[in-house]
């Protein structure tokens, strides 16, 4: 059976948790999330592993630039990317790489930041959220950022957080809804038309987009095509019509395997659920090596 990378998976490292904890004692208990022990237990994420799985490791929803100012945000983003890098070394036989962690609230640090993943093997691509500093990914502050990854092939993985503008928030629907927000943004912004050579991978398999296809064909005409450049990942824990759906839209060559592990399913994640759903699309037997390995691979290969 042929080597299957999970392209979306987490971890804490355990420096970076110290580091917060000292000025925000009450992290573990203000984020429940964190409390997953095999985010930072490697021994227990070792338990019960899939068999020929290696995961793509980016750290876990915490980030400094909510908490500190720039320039010590990116000194625990460096920190912390060098720390994740020791642990895909030190567990190279369930972590395949690592996805940098980038400081939003200082945009030259984020862009040394891109420099260093282009040249350094062990580093594959930037985790963005839809959200940066109470503003949508897409504000045009952020753009250079969007800029200098397609310049350099540098992949930018899209994470969903909530807008705390809203008070009804709730970890089932409002991700789905930011991650969709945040795709109509960027199109909006016509960043695939200046960027030809922007690649952005998408949590939970391109959200709300792929059921709405037509509603986006009738309603966004201009931008219809662009949604489509978007890689989106098979992180719905299950579901092979809805993949089959996702498939539909993006392509046979722009879905990848993704777990979001080791959420979802105690104590490491909904790897065998997921898996599960891909091997029962109606799909060829090759579709499924593409998903499992070959797009992502691909992807990389101007990085």
């Amino acid at each position: 059976m042929s080597q299957k990378l999970d392209v979306f998976a987490h971890v804490l490292p355990a420096n970076l948790l110290k580091s917060i904890k000292k000025d925000v004692p009450s992290i573990i208990e203000d984020n429940l999330f964190l409390q997953i022990p095999s985010l930072t237990d490697l021994k227990l994420r070792h338990h019960d592993f899939p068999q020929n799985v290696k995961q793509v490791i980016s750290n876990v929803n915490l980030n400094p630039e909510d908490y500190f100012d720039g320039e010590k945000s990116a000194r625990m983003c460096w920190d912390a990317n060098e720390e994740m890098i020791q642990i895909q070394k030190d567990n190279a036989d369930i972590f395949e790489s690592v996805v940098a962690m980038v400081p939003m609230n200082n945009l030259d640090e984020t862009i040394r930041i891109i420099q260093e993943v282009s040249k350094n093997s062990s580093l594959v691509g930037i985790q963005i959220f839809t959200r940066a500093l109470g503003k949508s990914i897409a504000d045009p502050e952020f753009e250079g950022v969007f800029k200098i990854a397609a310049k350099l092939n540098v992949p930018i993985w899209l994470h969903p957080v909530f807008d705390d503008r809203k008070p009804d928030n709730n970890l089932t629907f409002s991700w789905e809804y930011e991650l969709t927000q945040a795709m109509y943004q960027l199109v909006s912004a016509d960043y695939f038309e200046k960027y030809s050579d922007l690649k952005i991978i998408v949590h939970h398999a391109g959200a709300m987009v792929p059921f709405f296809a037509g509603r986006i064909k009738y309603t966004l005409p201009k931008h219809y095509e662009d949604f489509k450049k978007f890689y989106v990942d098979t992180a719905i824990l299950g579901n092979p019509k809805a993949l089959e759906l996702a498939l539909d839209f993006y392509g046979s060559k722009h879905l990848v395997f993704g777990t979001d592990a080791p959420f979802a399913v105690m104590p490491n994640g909904a790897t065998k659920e997921i898996m599960q759903a891909i091997d029962e699309m109606n799909i060829t037997d090759t579709q499924k090596d593409n998903i499992y390995q070959k797009n992502f691979i691909n992807l990389l290969k101007e990085k």
